[in-house]
């Protein structure tokens, strides 16, 4: 098997995290966070989609990680993102880590939304 190293070309990908905290390209942000193209920092949580919607021109999707386990977030913020015309994915935080990596190494639109495990 032959592995590669993944180059990010542009964003910040998830280094690590743990019990209330996200390491994002080398920096530790304690609590809630999102990650969106020009922008790494605290989020209010699903009452404030503003860092989303002010973002939606850059991006396709929110991978949303909802902690340890999956899950529902509230209708009012998934609706608010589809209606910027932002797609919306709900998953554990540690799955949202992963596939944002994933997207990013890619190229995607992406941003992600992260409550900590």
């Amino acid at each position: 098997m032959e592995l590669s190293e993944i180059n990010f070309a542009e964003g910040r990908p998830v280094d690590g995290y743990g019990p209330n905290f996200f390491r994002i390209s080398g920096e530790v942000f304690e609590g809630k966070i999102a990650v969106l193209p020009g922008f790494c920092g605290s989020w209010l949580g699903f009452d404030d989609a503003s860092p989303f919607l002010e973002a939606a021109s850059e991006l396709d999707v929110v991978f949303v990680g909802t902690g340890s386990q999956i899950h529902q977030i509230p209708a009012t913020f998934r609706s608010k993102l589809e209606e910027g015309g932002i797609g919306v994915e709900i998953m554990n935080s540690p799955t949202a880590c992963r596939t944002y990596n994933i997207m990013l190494s890619e190229g995607r639109r992406i941003g992600l939304a992260l409550i900590p495990v």
